[in-house]
């Protein structure tokens, strides 16, 4: 009986040994690495830095909000999902895609029929893969069998940037015409178009700038690092300062009584 006991031990260890060595971590199972771009989600915070490309001064970006997608590669049933998760909304007379939210990471999720899942509202890589897994773990409570490998890709991310001094929007546009546009009646930004690396600049004549369009963090600091000597370039020097009680030079000047015409002046004696 001693001997029969300590075989099924053994057997059993054995058996648990291979469990864990043919499972693969989560991290692993779920993401993988973009063979195109080579790109693999890192955990950078909302704030990165980049270099001003002038004096080596650090420059902060933060970082709003990054749009990513997944694909399940299994077909879904929205109205059973709506039905048996929490914070979800389905609407099929406005809206083909159910909509899922986490608390934490704070992300929402639109997943569709097709099994696809984009992701947004989250501000690091980091938890957009989190995220991702969430949702692949809930959709797989729920009755489904989606893939091992999901084909997790960044979409866009964006950031805003402070420059500290306000901008020239006219002679920027009139002296970089082939890469930015102004139409002042419209937006009051100026839209500039990197080529390399390939995003959007929206700029404004306070001196905030919104990047958007990359598709790594990396892309944020190297474009800023770019442009940033074209907005020193083209920086305001001239600017007048608002009037203040510790400024009397900058006051308001005093108003002058109003000078009466010599008709003005007979009707009021007449009267």
């Amino acid at each position: 009986m001693a001997s029969a006991a300590s075989a099924v031990s053994a057997a059993s260890v054995n058996h648990g040994e291979a469990s864990a060595e043919g499972e693969k971590p989560a991290s692993q199972s779920l993401i993988m690495t973009d063979p195109q771009t080579g790109h693999t989600p890192s955990a950078a915070g909302s704030v990165i830095e980049a270099v001003d490309g002038i004096s080596g001064a650090t420059l902060l970006i933060r970082i709003q909000n990054i749009a990513s997608t997944a694909n399940l590669g299994v077909r879904l049933d929205l109205k059973k999902i709506a039905l048996k998760c929490r914070n979800t909304e389905f609407n099929p007379r406005r809206f083909g895609a159910v909509i899922m939210r986490l608390r934490e990471p704070r992300a929402t999720a639109l997943l569709f029929a097709s099994g696809k899942i984009c992701v947004t509202g989250v501000k690091s890589t980091h938890n957009a893969t989190l995220a991702c897994k969430k949702f692949h773990y809930i959709i797989e409570r729920v009755g489904f069998k989606p893939k091992e490998y999901m084909d997790f890709k960044v979409q866009n991310i964006v950031g805003t940037a402070d420059c500290g001094f306000p901008i020239r929007l006219e002679g920027l546009v009139y002296a970089h015409s082939g890469y930015a546009s102004y139409e002042p009646e419209l937006f009051p930004g100026l839209i500039y178009r990197l080529v390399n690396p390939r995003v959007v600049f929206l700029i404004f004549v306070s001196g905030k700038v919104v990047i958007t369009g990359a598709k790594k963090e990396s892309d944020l600091s190297t474009a800023l690092t770019k442009l940033y000597p074209v907005l020193v370039e083209f920086k305001k020097v001239h600017v007048a300062p608002f009037p203040t009680n510790n400024n009397p030079s900058a006051a308001a000047p005093a108003v002058l009584p109003e000078k009466r015409s010599s008709t003005t002046e007979k009707l009021m004696e007449e009267v």
